[in-house]
């Protein structure tokens, strides 16, 4: 689950990391009166108007204006809310429809009063898969694409892998803050800022954080003036105020519709619609789907109980893809019923109505035979199979035939 700017914010600064201050709002009026609180609680003249979306490149997409005065700020902050902002990391990218930008945060000029005298860095936490640690990753190039740094100047960018069973040590802050050319009263302050971050990214059960920049101030502060959080959904049922905050508008709506089911949905962009039980079946199941010479139009685990209502609402959020040419649907009976599927299936396709994919049905496992007949005998245009070379055979012959 992503968060937005301010929400991350919101979560850094309750384990004590410093942040660029700021209030979100939805309208040029409230970015006035947030402007005037800020004048009042951190003396700042200027103000950052940022626009508050679920994708980077907000600058280079016109969604970031700097406000020198009352005026700019009225501008910006109208111009800005009820934008579409295309950015690279938007659906489609540049060329795409955008995101509708119904907030922004309203932030104060954390490189005031004298801009030569800040560096930017960049700071990341996140899983490394293949070491099976945490790594904290940073560079000196902060404030740029850190895919352009990596790729055209590697030695610029550093790890630092974390125990899990040990946490981050002290001495691993030290050197993180000296690798970044750190000294006098700034060592420590990275140290701190290193520590406090660490161990916000470990409570909330986070899968990544994101600090760019980080930015070293005049006066040696370090603080985080922009950040990205994504929280692992699989554990939100520990943080029941983090998963308060999710922005359902800022995701697909057909996704949000699948967990509204209890399935769990990922869009992709082929011919063949999915529908498991299980991921690790999913994953075959895309397989058998692009060996049969087909491409995966979804990845849809309907769960352990995949009663007729459950198959129905999938059913329909793959129907909704108009790429979609033909559906295999592959359940493996194990605590579930095949019969109870293959019951499911037939009355969500009469429910359904007048469907023209055809639709190939894989049942393994308990009371498969049984699940067969149902098929066979429902009259409808469903075709079984019991084993998965079968069900390719079957995706590989209704694809051809268009």
């Amino acid at each position: 689950m992503n968060l937005h700017e301010y929400q991350g914010k919101e979560l850094l600064q309750s384990y004590g990391v410093a942040i660029q201050r700021g209030i979100v709002v939805q309208s040029a009026e409230e970015a006035v009166a947030a402007w005037q609180q800020l004048r009042e609680q951190t003396g700042t003249e200027f103000v950052v108007v940022k626009a508050q979306i679920h994708a980077g490149g907000r600058g280079k997409g016109g969604g970031v204006k700097l406000a020198k005065n009352l005026d700019d700020l009225k501008l910006y902050a109208g111009n800005i809310i009820g934008m579409m902002l295309k950015t690279p990391q938007t659906p489609g990218g540049l060329d795409g429809p955008g995101k509708l930008v119904r907030k922004v945060l309203i932030a104060e000029d954390s490189y005031a009063p004298d801009f030569s005298a800040c560096k930017e860095y960049y700071v990341s936490i996140l899983m490394d898969r293949q070491s099976k640690r945490n790594v904290i990753i940073y560079s000196t190039e902060g404030g740029m694409d850190i895919e352009t740094v990596a790729e055209e100047t590697p030695h610029l960018v550093q790890k630092e892998f974390i125990d899990p069973t040990l946490g981050l040590q002290a001495f691993q802050a030290r050197k993180i803050a000296f690798n970044l050319g750190m000294s006098g009263p700034a060592i420590k302050e990275m140290v701190n800022f290193i520590t406090k971050l660490y161990a916000a990214f470990v409570g909330s059960d986070a899968s990544m954080f994101e600090i760019n920049p980080c930015l070293k101030t005049g006066d040696d502060r370090i603080i985080a003036v922009d950040c990205k959080v994504t929280l692992d959904e699989n554990a939100l049922f520990r943080h029941p105020n983090l998963e308060a905050m999710r922005d359902t508008d800022e995701e697909d709506p057909t996704d949000v519709e699948a967990k509204s089911y209890g399935l769990n949905f990922v869009n992709l962009d082929g011919n063949v619609g999915c529908m498991v039980n299980g991921a690790g079946l999913a994953m075959a199941t895309m397989d058998i789907i692009k060996l049969s010479g087909g491409e995966p139009a979804n990845f849809l685990d309907v769960g352990g109980t995949a009663d007729a209502k459950r198959v129905e609402n999938a059913f329909r959020i793959i129907l909704r893809d108009p790429q979609v040419k033909a559906i295999l649907i592959n359940i493996f009976g194990g605590i579930v019923r095949c019969d109870r599927v293959a019951q499911g299936v037939v009355d969500a396709y009469r429910n359904i109505g007048d469907i023209k994919v055809p639709i190939i049905v894989r049942l393994q496992g308990t009371n498969a035979d049984l699940a067969k007949q149902i098929i066979d005998e429902s009259g409808l245009k469903v075709y079984s199979a019991i084993l998965l070379q079968e069900a390719a055979d079957l995706v590989k012959k209704v694809l051809a035939e268009g």
